[in-house]
């Protein structure tokens, strides 16, 4: 078998040890938010709904019949050039949202609270004058098919029965969202993208995006993601569905017109799934084994002695939080999307026959303590890609913050990003040298 060697870079954090970012909850939470009228916030947002899919022209779905109607929010953050090709389309994460940065003007007390007292989910790396630089590119933004963020899934609506979906939702994949986002841009008039940049779901919607539609991609940036989630990230997603799937208010999914939602379920799925995101040494630094001043019940307390651990009182925030903002539908879908996508599939089981399709520069990060894709898996990409000839180029970020990591080390992989989208393109390199420009 064909050997290949590659260099690589690994950066150490400067983050503190024991101090976890915005999006860890909890008390301890640091608060660095740009606020609204801050030179470094693109400010006030206002998320677009369109109806995007209609029955005259469904969506092809990898799985099943074209489906229709289909809607699609979106933002839209920084002025779009007037030849259209400064576009960085972001794709987000299991439970992201089209929300990437700046602060949700339509939000309330009613409608979507938890964006009242914070920003975007990447408002760290997102706007005027950070690594993805709003005052240079138009940043692109879509909630996911099968989400409950706007976007078409199991809450929405059928109109062939006047009622939500629920279990009768279509199978979607990472594939069908890439193609409703393709036409998203062809809605919008944007042929190509100057970049596609995501991590964990979202770094596979980026690889989908280079190797589906090569022509329309200039950069591609792939973070804690690779071809394929392991046997044991499989584990975790059985597991947390069927937390959900055994919560006696399920209902077989049809439990919207309930009072009491399956809660408890989603919240085991979201705890063990935080879990993942994590790491052994984070978790140590941050937690250890110390208790709470809490005292509860001999009944609620998982040691039996009427008093928390610290990461017990952590993870039950982050359930009950999640239960606050998340379909528990949505949530089984999605995890599917997860756990069936297979870049290989591109190249008939090969993932070097799927990576000859891309025509763009890719960057490559991984992060040393990701349960979920671990350095070496990310590193699959790298090697197909090389081999391939293809201009890659990779990093491996030392981190206690675990999965997470792509989000909490928000300068390590600011660099990162602001050095590659501001390099020369291979084709202006070239040019400038004097070459051929294919």
């Amino acid at each position: 078998m064909e050997k290949t060697t590659f260099s690589s870079k690994t950066f150490h954090s400067a983050v503190p040890q024991g101090s976890f970012g915005d999006i860890s909850g909890g008390s301890q939470r640091r608060k660095e938010y740009d606020s609204p009228d801050s030179l470094h916030s693109v400010g006030w947002t206002y998320p677009k709904r369109i109806r995007l899919v209609t029955p005259d022209n469904p969506l092809p779905l990898d799985y099943g019949t074209p489906f229709a109607p289909i809607d699609v929010e979106y933002e839209m953050l920084g002025e779009l050039a007037s030849d259209r090709n400064n576009v960085i389309l972001i794709t987000h994460a299991l439970s992201g949202d089209a929300h990437v940065a700046g602060w949700d003007a339509t939000a309330s007390p009613t409608w979507r609270p938890w964006r009242l007292d914070r920003p975007g989910w990447w408002d760290t790396v997102v706007g005027p004058g950070k690594p993805i630089d709003t005052n240079r590119f138009c940043v692109l933004c879509v909630n996911i098919l099968g989400s409950c963020y706007g976007t078409t899934g199991p809450a929405s609506i059928n109109p062939a029965t006047g009622r939500p979906y629920g279990q009768n939702f279509p199978l979607v994949t990472v594939g069908d969202t890439v193609r409703l986002q393709a036409r998203l841009l062809d809605h919008l008039g944007i042929k190509q993208l100057y970049a596609v940049c995501g991590g964990s779901l979202g770094g596979l919607q980026a690889f989908e995006w280079a190797v589906a539609y090569p022509e329309r991609v200039v950069k591609c940036i792939i973070l804690a993601a690779g071809p394929r989630l392991s046997a044991q990230g499989l584990g975790f997603n059985v597991v947390g569905r069927h937390a959900i799937l055994s919560d006696a208010n399920f209902n077989n999914g049809d439990y919207y017109d309930q009072a009491t939602k399956p809660d408890d379920g989603l919240a085991a799925a979201r705890m063990l799934a935080h879990i993942t995101y994590l790491s052994g040494q984070g978790m140590e630094d941050k937690f250890g084994r110390r208790r709470t001043t809490r005292q509860i019940g001999r009944n609620g307390s998982a040691n039996g002695t009427g008093e928390q651990f610290e990461v017990e009182s952590y993870l039950q925030y982050q359930g009950q939080s999640f239960v606050a903002r998340f379909d528990a539908n949505s949530y089984l879908y999605i995890t599917h999307m997860l756990d069936n996508y297979d870049g290989t599939q591109w190249g008939n089981g090969s993932l070097q026959a799927a990576c000859a399709r891309i025509k763009a520069e890719v960057m490559v990060v991984s992060f040393s303590t990701d349960w979920l894709y671990p350095p070496e898996c990310c590193r699959e990409f790298v090697v197909a890609l090389m081999r391939n000839r293809i201009p890659v180029t990779y990093m491996q970020v030392e981190s206690n913050y675990g999965h997470d990591a792509f989000l909490v080390e928000a300068k390590t992989v600011g660099r990162m990003l602001r050095a590659f989208l501001l390099s020369p393109t291979l084709a202006r390199r070239q040019f400038l040298r004097g070459g051929q420009c294919k």
